[in-house]
């Protein structure tokens, strides 16, 4: 049976701290390459946030940029760091409710022992984006993980501020596969972003969890062809599996030359970049049509240099960002609660929270992993 939703501010559903321990274990940014896992306290809940078990936190390749120091998180000479040092990692999650007021219950729909997902990013409200509904660009910019005032999933517990937006998930599924409704609900973004037709053919550069959501995403929007390009067969492999009509490994086949070749010379309708290396880009600027749509998805470790003449006197491309999963976290999550993804093949590791640093590791090895999760 399903907990109860309190009736009344008062009546408040919790586990008593005496039936948990009053710490907890958790990883803690101290700066790059300086991450250690530390004793601490188990954060207390203000009014309407919920106390939530952490049940896996997937690692995402910003994590591992993040622990490299690249200049998004810490900061160079054209921009400030984002990321404040303290925090605890972990932003791609999944957990149980364990304890929560009315006023959270209420707003959320949501009950103790209801497992739960939240969006990365916790909205202020008050902003002009907020305001205008286009939340996800929240000028502050809260992402659990890298603000101290949101501490991340790479704990034991952890706390969904009020403005958080949370969402229900199936107890059936595997925990480190609920956690992937991030990645998938970031990669149907910008699958939304591309304003994809029956008769595109797309291209997806890189075959990550990211790369990987947009050959779902593009399938489900019936595209005429997607196709998949990577230097790992293994992560092809996982791209057919996952829908696309064509795969290219890069490494022995001209991805440009094979893309005109599948167009009759004209080239792709739409190209997502999901690889964050810098060469991507130019490949997805010479592999496009005239007026063909680049959707750019990546956090880079190193400045892509391309030749802008392309992109304006030569092609009229239309270039698009894309940022977090905005309004795609109930799709994403019906996609992976019917099995639209091989997640079997694609979370390929889950190990221990002690064992965060192997897990970067493997993040860092694309031979060896797709999506690495840690098990609090």
């Amino acid at each position: 049976m399903r907990p109860r939703v309190p009736e009344r501010i008062a009546d408040l559903e919790v586990i008593e701290m005496s039936e948990r321990s009053a710490t907890m274990a958790a990883v803690v940014c101290h700066g790059p390459r300086d991450y250690r896992l530390e004793t601490v306290a188990v954060p207390e809940p203000g009014p309407g946030e919920a106390l939530v078990r952490v049940e896996a936190v997937g690692v995402c390749a910003s994590d591992l940029k993040c622990f490299h120091g690249a200049p998004k998180f810490w900061g160079d000479g054209t921009r400030a760091g984002y990321v404040e040092a303290g925090v605890v990692p972990g932003h791609e999650f999944v957990g149980e409710i364990v304890e929560l007021d009315y006023g959270a219950a209420q707003r959320w729909g949501v009950a103790v022992g209801d497992r739960v997902v939240a969006e990365q990013i916790v909205p202020c409200g008050e902003c002009r984006f907020c305001r205008d509904g286009t939340y996800w660009m929240c000028e502050p910019q809260a992402i659990y993980g890298f603000k101290r005032r949101v501490n991340g999933a790479m704990a034991e517990y952890m706390v969904f501020t009020a403005q958080s937006r949370v969402h229900r998930v199936s107890q059936a599924l595997a925990a480190h596969h609920a956690a992937f409704a991030e990645p998938l609900s970031c990669a149907l973004h910008a699958v939304e972003r591309a304003q994809i037709t029956f008769e595109d053919v797309v291209v997806v550069a890189g075959c990550g969890p990211i790369g990987l959501g947009m050959i779902a995403g593009s399938v489900a929007k019936s595209a005429r062809r997607v196709v998949a390009l990577d230097r790992n067969p293994a992560r092809l492999d996982l791209a057919r599996k996952t829908g696309a009509t064509d795969v290219i490994d890069i490494t022995s086949v001209d991805p440009i030359e094979a893309v005109k070749a599948m167009t009759a010379g004209y080239g792709a309708d739409v190209y997502f970049e999901a690889t964050g290396h810098p060469s991507a880009v130019g490949q997805g600027l010479q592999l496009l049509r005239k007026l063909g749509r680049f959707v750019e998805y990546s956090v880079f470790g190193a400045e892509a240099s391309v030749d802008w003449t392309i992109v304006g006197d030569d092609k009229e491309l239309n270039i698009l960002g894309a940022h977090l999963g905005p309004n795609c976290w109930p799709k994403a999550i019906e996609l992976i609660e019917r099995g639209a993804l091989p997640l079997d093949g694609i979370c390929t590791h889950q190990l221990p929270l002690a064992r965060f640093e192997e897990a970067l590791d493997l993040v860092a090895s694309a031979d060896r992993s797709v999506k690495v999760s840690l098990l609090p």
